[in-house]
């Protein structure tokens, strides 16, 4: 008889039972035999976790009593996988669906490719149908910039995608990352919060020695930002904070502040032109102004980790 590996799938919850009881009946399709499921609630206020109990009472659920953000709060539930003796973890985002072979075809590579520290499968959107969301991601380091292949693209464009290959990050919706590689370089930063912290830890893998794969018989759908919208004050907070804070620790030595001062310049003038043209004067785009101020002063100050409290009052004014 074939021996399975053991993966913990690590799902976080933050008010939003909705995708999470979705993802889960997902999971629960998966025909890979040795997985359990660890449902990590990020100090939910909302009826969460008594929903997900009621509907999934064999589901672990882990609460954590505050919004860790998704680094923390992830490293949690991979913290309680490791050392419940997981030989993988499977991080997988709350709005997402699988196909039900996608695990195993993942663990099934992982397993002949010791090397291969993590390890994500081709990423669709849900809506519209046959739109690619990750193909494997990317960094360039000379422009400081971050994507995913074949984002907001017709799946069709992307056929000749059929062989694994080794990629410079799996964006964080769905990532299979191995025991030994967490034993070696630890979990998910959270200085990082939100953003971007998947794909220091791909970085932080490689440099370690391990490989990053990108799978693309492995299937899985994602909705994108169900739980934190593209584009908003935060997003962009968050988004030009962490950018500066990855290039400035990663990018070669020689690039550094190239590449730091190439995002500085590129923020300022969005800054600029939020300011000056008419069509962003409005309070939604002095509230996404505010924030990316907020984000450049935070990168010189050091200020990492969950936004301040003057930071969370222009991005969430209704929270007050």
């Amino acid at each position: 008889m074939p021996t399975f590996p053991v993966v913990a799938i690590v799902i976080l919850n933050w008010n939003n039972a909705d995708d999470t009881l979705a993802c889960l009946e997902s999971v629960s399709d998966l025909d890979y035999p040795n997985c359990y499921t660890l449902v990590v609630d990020n100090g939910s206020i909302d009826d969460s976790v008594e929903r997900i109990r009621l509907n999934y009472p064999t589901v672990e659920i882990l609460e954590t009593g505050d919004n860790l953000g998704y680094a923390a709060g992830n490293n949690a539930g991979i913290r309680y996988a490791m050392q419940k003796g997981a030989d993988y973890v499977f991080v997988l985002n709350n709005d997402t669906l699988l196909e039900p072979t996608m695990l195993q075809k993942l663990v099934r590579f992982a397993e002949t490719h010791p090397k291969a520290g993590v390890v994500g499968p081709t990423m669709y959107c849900i809506e519209p149908q046959g739109i690619l969301y990750a193909a494997g991601s990317f960094i360039n380091w000379h422009k400081g910039e971050t994507w995913n292949r074949g984002i907001y693209q017709p799946a069709a464009q992307y056929k000749y995608l059929q062989q694994p290959e080794k990629v410079d990050f799996i964006t964080g919706c769905g990532v299979l990352a191995r025991r030994e590689l967490v034993e070696a370089v630890g979990g998910l930063s959270p200085m990082y919060f939100l953003n971007y912290e998947d794909v220091e830890w791909c970085e932080r893998a490689r440099r370690h020695g391990y490989e990053v794969w990108y799978v693309p018989e492995a299937v899985m759908w994602h909705k994108d930002s169900a739980s934190f919208k593209q584009g908003s004050p935060a997003h962009n907070y968050y988004l030009t904070r962490n950018a500066l804070l990855f290039f400035y620790q990663n990018a070669p030595r020689r690039l550094r502040w190239f590449v730091v001062t190439r995002l500085i310049f590129n923020s300022l003038r969005t800054i600029v032109a939020w300011s000056f043209k008419s069509k962003y004067r409005n309070d939604f785009f002095w509230r996404k102004r505010k924030a990316n101020l907020f984000a450049l002063r935070d990168f010189f100050l050091g200020r990492f980790f969950k936004m301040g409290p003057d930071v969370a009052r222009v991005c969430y004014p209704n929270q007050e």
